[in-house]
């Protein structure tokens, strides 16, 4: 079973960044995917950014594409977020994930983060 420990988040201004990371242990991450999703109040869970730990590939949700940047770092099992340009519509708890790249779904499959909250002022 792999454990996640999601840190950075806080508060900034709008048009300001923050960097999120995800520390992962527990197990070998070859065959994962990793992604990040984000929960606003009063609203449903929304992807915002995965990768294949492997390098396969990078996804963004559109609202994200062009600010946010996620990258890994095989070395510390660690993915990061990069947020750019952050918006007040940003605001949310951010919650890191883990599954087998081949697994079903992410909620059907994936292992989740204690989550950290980003709060972006404007």
């Amino acid at each position: 079973q792999v454990q996640l420990v999601e840190s950075g988040g806080g508060l900034v201004q709008a048009g300001g960044s923050l960097r999120l990371s995800c520390a992962a242990s527990g197990r070998a991450l070859s065959t994962y995917r990793m992604a990040w999703f984000r929960q606003a109040p009063g609203k449903e869970r929304e992807f915002v950014a995965a990768i294949y730990w492997s390098g396969a590939g990078i996804n963004y949700a559109g609202s994200v594409k062009g600010r946010f940047t996620i990258s890994k770092d095989n070395a510390k099992n660690t993915v990061y977020l990069q947020m750019n340009s952050l918006k007040p519509e940003d605001t949310a708890i951010y919650y890191c994930a883990v599954k087998e790249a081949t697994a079903g779904s992410w909620d059907d499959s994936a292992t989740w983060g204690q989550g950290t909250q980003v709060t972006v002022s404007s």
